[in-house]
């Protein structure tokens, strides 16, 4: 598959495309809805799927403060695109100069020109352009004078349609397994393992230690069962991941903390790792003592071997 970062990179040969657009932060399952079907009329047509996305999300550029949590990083989200049935994806730069783009200005220069689009497929709520003042009608009605089809489709899940937003208020609220349900697949937060104050190691517990970013949708304070990816391996390692700032010992930095299970060996400062989430044990307590925190994080690691016996790896 090839990734391009810029219009000015777009080198589709000769061959016309297929294009879907849009953040796809997460590729979750209406995002999959929406590629799958841009993969049916590109094989109808012999054409190849572009998926068209935006780094960074429209809003932190638009309104910094309104800025969602991602769910996925740039690099994440285009291994996904790829998964979901995309040949190529374009990664557009948005800057502010992007932002005032007319949604005219935008099918002129993206779909029309660098793309050489025949057919169109967005989720119906789609929306574009300067104030996000361009939706599918509009779309439509381009197509119909420029010379590609277009295609809205609804995204709905079983109660509610699939979305990002949906997701992250999921994944805030500590369901990691609804929203692993919406993503077909475990949401994961990743980072590099820094030092801590070991306390971990000090109680049987050793711990991978990731800081929490405000940017990146981190799930609610509490203790989780799930897995431990070491940087590019294959094979995720069942761990205990405990999310806060360990209230007993009066800390302040929210972080992500994985243990193991079974392993005291590993040394992981430095090393990206990625904290993989499959269901919750617990909310975060503040508990009386050293004691009674090692009591209790015994069980927890005892509902955690349970809960993910009842789960499949990823």
């Amino acid at each position: 598959m090839t990734v391009w970062r810029s219009i000015e990179d777009v080198d589709l040969g000769d061959r016309p495309s297929v294009v879907s657009i849009g953040n796809f932060d997460g590729v979750h399952l209406g995002h999959r809805h929406v590629l799958a079907r841009a993969r049916e009329v590109a094989d109808g047509l012999a054409d190849d799927v572009v998926a068209v996305t935006f780094d960074p999300h429209p809003m932190q550029v638009i309104a910094p403060p309104k800025a969602p949590a991602r769910l996925t990083s740039i690099d994440a989200r285009v291994r996904l695109l790829e998964g979901a049935g995309a040949d190529q994806v374009l990664v557009l730069p948005f800057d502010t100069d992007m932002s005032r783009w007319s949604p005219e200005e935008f099918v002129d220069r993206v779909i029309v020109k660098a793309l050489r689009t025949v057919a169109v497929v967005v989720g119906e709520n789609f929306r574009f352009g300067a104030r996000a003042s361009g939706d599918v009608a509009f779309l439509r009605e381009q197509g119909a004078a420029k010379g590609f089809a277009v295609e809205g489709l609804a995204l709905d899940g079983e109660s509610q349609p699939w979305s990002s937003t949906y997701i992250r208020s999921l994944v805030a609220a500590g369901d990691v397994a609804a929203a692993a349900h919406a993503l077909d697949r475990y949401h994961a937060v990743d980072g590099v393992v820094v030092e801590g104050d070991k306390r971990g190691r000090e109680l049987g517990f050793p711990t991978a230690n990731i800081p929490a970013s405000s940017s990146v949708a981190v799930p609610a304070d509490g203790v989780y069962a799930g897995w431990l990816r070491v940087a590019d391996e294959t094979d995720a390692l069942p761990a205990a991941i405990s999310v806060g700032t360990n209230p007993t010992f009066d800390g302040a930095d929210r972080r992500v903390e994985s243990y193991v299970l079974d392993r005291d060996d590993l040394e992981l400062y430095g090393v990206h790792v990625e904290a993989i989430f499959a269901d919750r044990v617990r909310g975060q307590v503040t508990f009386d003592g050293r004691e009674a925190l090692i009591e209790q994080m015994h069980r927890d690691v005892a509902d955690v071997r349970r809960l993910l016996a009842e789960v499949t790896a990823p």
